[in-house]
């Protein structure tokens, strides 16, 4: 019961925020008990839900362990095995070249700590948080350095590419779409308006505002 209350505090604080709220609110769980043991015989601290509430306590009393991956030397990220290229592209994904980083991946590719798993995991990260020149430049550079992987980095890069394209025709389609369709209901307020019927009537019938309108007289 500890535990619900606690979720059900957490879920009014999240309230809060979408709100508009920028800080937390202190919500206080009270749980009105009419049970039939008496008193009410369960611990109230959500702490003792844990098989070890001691070490619970500490963990959620403090400050949570961080990991800031921006400030450890790129030398260090190296010798985290088969995270290393992971993290090192999370590191250094918003710089503006990240051919930068060719001569460092190519090493940690060539070590074959990693799998093909893994690899994927790392070029589709690349492909989702990183610009798309530079992660397509880097790519095909590694494929080129790294034959092992060359035929899996190419295969990654060129699907990438592909769903790239693909997307961009599909978003091109429906602005097409949405541009004529806009352009149907201008012709249409022009040919009421040429008959006579008055603007208000024409922006109801057509969902056009009042400037594209006057913009018809021009």
């Amino acid at each position: 019961m500890a535990f619900r209350l606690m979720r059900y505090a957490i879920a009014a604080m999240q309230r809060h925020l979408e709100s508009g709220h920028k800080t937390l609110p202190l919500v206080i769980p009270i749980l009105f008990y009419q049970g039939r043991r008496s008193p009410y015989p369960w611990s109230m601290r959500w702490l003792d839900n844990f098989a070890d509430p001691e070490t619970a306590s500490q963990l959620y009393s403090g400050a949570f362990p961080l990991v800031d991956i921006t400030v450890i030397p790129d030398d260090d990220i190296m010798q985290h095995r088969s995270m290393a290229a992971l993290t090192l592209v999370q590191k250094h994904i918003r710089q503006r070249d990240m051919a930068q980083l060719l001569d460092k991946l190519t090493h940690l590719l060539m070590l074959e700590q990693m799998s093909g798993q893994q690899i994927t995991v790392l070029v589709n990260y690349m492909a989702q948080a990183g610009d798309a020149e530079d992660t397509r430049t880097l790519l095909y550079g590694l494929a080129q350095r790294v034959p092992q992987h060359g035929g899996l980095l190419m295969t990654l890069a060129e699907t990438w590419l592909a769903e790239g394209m693909e997307k961009g025709i599909r978003e091109g389609v429906q602005q097409g779409i949405k541009e004529g369709k806009h352009q149907a209901l201008v012709q249409v307020a022009e040919a009421m308006r040429n008959r006579g019927i008055d603007d208000q009537a024409i922006m109801e019938m057509t969902g056009l505002s009042e400037d594209e309108l006057q913009r018809l007289r021009h």
